[in-house]
């Protein structure tokens, strides 16, 4: 690495895309030096989900508070709940020298690329699916939200798809380990510069 400082690292795309999969992956390589950025949320914990490894969970109340007191990189509310990247959490893993993973939705991505101070140490990717029947398919047979959640995530994946062209990589993900090279790939490219 060119600095002791780690890269802020974009990974976004549409609910059921595998984002989840892939970085899972992507954290099997020590060599990447990854760090996860834990976002807050104000939504109940999936049964699979453990609090303060997967998100922050918090009510409502306290995250506008934090809203209030500028601690978010970028944040959001989606479908009903709001989602958050807190800025003094991120730029710490960053200083200890991490290469920080950001897993955001579209908007929360579009808020940190546009902001984002320090544009040397960022970069974003964008995983798409390899046609939006798969994506259906995937959000389908997860099985843990309601028919019109489902019906919500579909409809923002299609205004996500839209968004692509402001990230700096596009990766396919149909076999889960191509797309998990090449974004290895990326990613070396990057932090190596």
């Amino acid at each position: 690495m060119s600095d002791s400082k780690g890269k802020l690292i974009i990974i976004s795309g549409p609910s059921g895309v595998g984002k989840g999969a892939i970085i899972n992956e992507l954290f099997k390589d020590k060599s990447l030096n990854l760090a996860y950025s834990v976002s807050y949320t104000t939504r109940q914990p999936r049964n699979y989900e453990i609090p303060e490894i997967n998100y922050f969970f918090v009510t409502k109340e306290e995250f506008l508070k934090r809203v209030k007191e500028n601690d978010f990189l970028e944040y959001t509310n989606f479908i009903d709940n709001y989602y958050g990247t807190s800025k003094s959490y991120v730029e710490q893993l960053q200083k200890d020298g991490y290469n920080v993973i950001l897993e955001i939705e579209a908007d929360g991505a579009s808020q940190v690329i546009k902001n984002y101070p320090d544009k040397a140490h960022c970069f974003s990717i964008f995983i798409m699916p390899p046609s939006f029947e798969v994506l259906e398919q995937r959000i389908r047979l997860r099985a843990s939200e309601s028919k019109e959640i489902i019906e919500a995530r579909l409809n923002k994946a299609k205004e996500e798809f839209e968004l692509q062209s402001q990230y700096d990589y596009v990766v396919v993900n149909d076999i889960l380990q191509d797309a998990v090279t090449e974004i290895q790939e990326i990613i070396r490219k990057n932090i190596n510069k």
